[in-house]
């Protein structure tokens, strides 16, 4: 769609490129914001143009995500010894309503700013504690896990002038045994729920292993449900029906949706409670 509000347009460099006039937004690979009529905007600040690495891989471990990373990139990312989670990115690339050409330009970032419930990259950053490192528009940064960044369909905790910088996800996630449950009422439908589950490896002399099930695209923002070893089945099934913010719209109700998350997180308990394949 052309924007015809639209009287500028500038690459961003450096950070003080950030700083944004009335009217101007920063854009990523726009496939949302060329989607629909902007009425509000006037300029537009592109991201792309700030040479951030797509994926970095810090000393301490783990991943750097960019928020410029497209959904083709992060896809096709190459496999590292010992992250046994890595399918899930694929996996969660696949649970947007998205063609290929889209996966080429769509950002990570954008994705997880537009907040909305069936975000894929949401849920996939919430599935493995992705924290969301942000530049505020007064010189400084604050990160915060993007399970709390979001506050519903299309809402998040980013204040106007705010950029999100990168996407980190922590090496003891990665090396987490993961799974991972798509379900929508239309083949190629938007998700009703996406649900996952893991269980991070054990640490020191701790035989202990932690779990962790989240579910997305069901309710309105992130319900993530920990536990310090694998819960029974009673347990996760209560956990799932008490959650809230089951919604209902064209694409499920909100009962449809608690019911197929509590069979779907079934499925992903079962298949993490087997032995590790070796």
């Amino acid at each position: 769609m052309d924007l015809n509000t639209i009287t500028s347009y500038r690459p961003a460099r450096q950070r003080g490129d950030l700083r944004l006039a009335p009217g101007e937004r920063v854009m990523g690979g726009g496939t949302w914001l060329f989607s629909e009529p902007q009425l509000d905007i006037t300029g537009l600040v592109d991201l792309t143009t700030m040479g951030w690495p797509a994926l970095e891989y810090p000393e301490a471990g783990g991943l750097r995500i960019a928020a410029t990373c497209t959904i083709a990139q992060l896809a096709q990312l190459p496999p590292r010894d010992g992250w046994m989670a890595q399918p899930i990115f694929y996996q969660c690339a696949s649970a947007l309503l998205a063609s290929p050409k889209i996966w080429n330009v769509a950002t990570v970032g954008g994705n997880v700013c537009r907040s909305f419930a069936a975000a894929g990259m949401v849920s996939l950053c919430v599935a493995l504690d992705g924290v969301a490192v942000v530049w505020s528009a007064d010189g400084t940064q604050f990160q915060l896990p993007v399970s709390e960044l979001i506050t519903g369909n299309g809402s998040n905790r980013l204040r106007p002038g705010d950029v999100l910088r990168a996407l980190d996800i922590p090496e003891h996630a990665l090396r987490a045994r993961a799974g991972y449950r798509k379900i929508a009422l239309a083949e190629l439908g938007r998700s009703g729920a996406v649900l996952t589950g893991r269980v991070d490896p054990a640490t020191g002399g701790d035989d202990a292993r932690g779990a962790v099930f989240t579910i997305t695209a069901a309710t309105l923002r992130p319900t993530v449900l920990r536990y310090p070893t694998l819960p029974s089945a009673e347990q996760l099934r209560s956990d799932v029906d008490a959650a809230g913010g089951y919604y209902s719209d064209p694409l499920g109700s909100a009962d449809w949706r608690r019911q197929v998350s509590g069979v779907l997180l079934e499925e992903i308990r079962t298949e993490l409670s087997r032995p590790a394949r070796t």
